[in-house]
């Protein structure tokens, strides 16, 4: 069968089946499309599927349609992190930058550092670090990822929800738009490569000029023109920040920092983040899914799926509560924030494919984190929904304060 008979094969299989089951089952209040997609990369990889039927797996998933596939998924995320950085609302952040900054810190300190302490626990037994990590790369990542928040995902929750534009919801969009800048800042001293260093602090300089630039033309242009420049400095972000020995990813996620959303506008941002989501996404989570490994054995990597677990829903949820406790939230509204704020999917499984890319990381500490991913973004809904009508509930005001 012809390569291009075989690749639309495998896309029809990546598209087709996830949103089969998500539709059939009408998982969307526990597990969203976006999550049953990802769980479909895992079931659709070599330690499932290709496990079960090897044959099959080898005939479908050859090297030639892998390729192409990861052609796909790279400009995929590239788009998706970039519509992130474009979301992030500093404005708001300063305005109201004591309560967020509290909130926002506490929320990422707290999981951090409990997962840190796990990530430790980890390296007590071998397999866990990448190839080129130093063990404090390791429990930075690790801690890292127990700390992340999903925006782009969290967007979509607070939409079904109903409280995305309410005033609990926009604060909410500030403590995560202050955790993903620190998010990918942590990610750049990771990466950061001494013998390297000279091309990476040329990419800041260049960067930061360029930026400069760009703030400048973007406004002059006509809508239309914004978003086929804003595509050509995605494109070449990424290529300088790939170039500087950090990752393609992280000058993608730049490219879109120093743009105002208000530039596309709010409404155009959110049909093309839901067509990336529903158009190229998909194969990101299927590639995703081809780089999981079992080699440890099941029962280890779900153990350390589990701790990771724990430190970060636990860390993430104490940290809430603090700032709650300094700030004068009702112990409901704390929890609730807290539960949204967990969600991982989507940029933690970006962390954690830069974080395999680069060599911190082994394939099954990988695997552990895309587990947890998914087990803590499934607890969001479920969690937050009877705490948003207790609140609701209890004084209808308080909840949109």
């Amino acid at each position: 069968m012809a390569s291009v008979e075989i690749f639309l094969i495998a896309l029809l299989i990546i598209f087709a089946v996830p949103w089969a089951i998500w539709r059939m089952f009408r998982t969307d209040y526990w597990a969203p499309l976006v999550v049953v997609q990802i769980i479909g990369g895992v079931l659709l990889g070599p330690g499932i599927l290709g496990a079960a039927f090897p044959a099959y797996y080898e005939a479908i998933f050859r090297p030639d349609v892998i390729a192409s596939l990861n052609g796909i998924a790279w400009w995929a995320v590239m788009m998706f992190v970039w519509v992130a950085g474009i979301e992030l609302d500093i404005d708001a952040a300063w305005t109201h930058r004591r309560e967020t900054s509290i909130t926002a810190g506490l929320a990422l300190g707290v999981p951090f550092a409990f997962g840190a302490l796990a990530a430790l626990a980890l390296l007590q037994f071998p397999g866990w670090s990448g190839p080129t990590g130093a063990p404090w790369q390791v429990v930075a990542g690790l801690g890292m990822a127990c700390a992340v928040t999903a925006l782009p995902i969290l967007v979509l929750f607070m939409e079904k929800l109903a409280i995305l534009r309410q005033p609990i919801g926009q604060r909410i969009l500030r403590y995560a738009s202050l955790d993903d800048i620190a998010i990918w800042a942590v990610l750049a001293l990771i990466l950061l490569d001494w013998e390297r260093v000279g091309r990476q602090l040329a990419f800041l300089i260049g960067f930061a000029l360029a930026a400069w630039a760009i703030r400048r033309l973007m406004p002059r242009l006509s809508v239309a023109d914004r978003w086929a420049v804003g595509l050509i400095w995605l494109i070449a972000c990424g290529f300088a920040g790939d170039w500087s020995g950090l990752h393609y990813m992280v000058g993608a996620f730049l490219a879109g920092a120093v743009l105002d959303a208000k530039w596309f506008g709010h409404e155009a941002m959110d049909r093309f983040r839901n067509i990336i989501l529903l158009s190229v996404m998909p194969v990101f989570f299927l590639s995703t899914g081809l780089r999981t490994q079992w080699d440890m054995g099941g029962a280890a990597v779900f153990a350390a799926a589990g701790l990771l677990l724990l430190a970060s829903v636990a860390g993430k949820l104490a940290g809430v509560s603090l700032a709650g406790r300094i700030l004068g939230w009702r112990r409901d509204e704390a929890r609730l924030i807290g539960w949204l704020l967990q969600t991982k999917a989507l940029i933690m499984i970006i962390f954690a494919n830069i974080l395999l890319d680069k060599g911190v990381i082994s394939s099954a500490a990988f695997t552990a984190l895309l587990l947890m991913a998914v087990a803590s973004t499934m607890l969001s809904i479920p969690m937050a929904t009877p705490l948003l009508k207790r609140l609701e509930a209890a004084a209808p005001e308080h909840a949109g304060r």
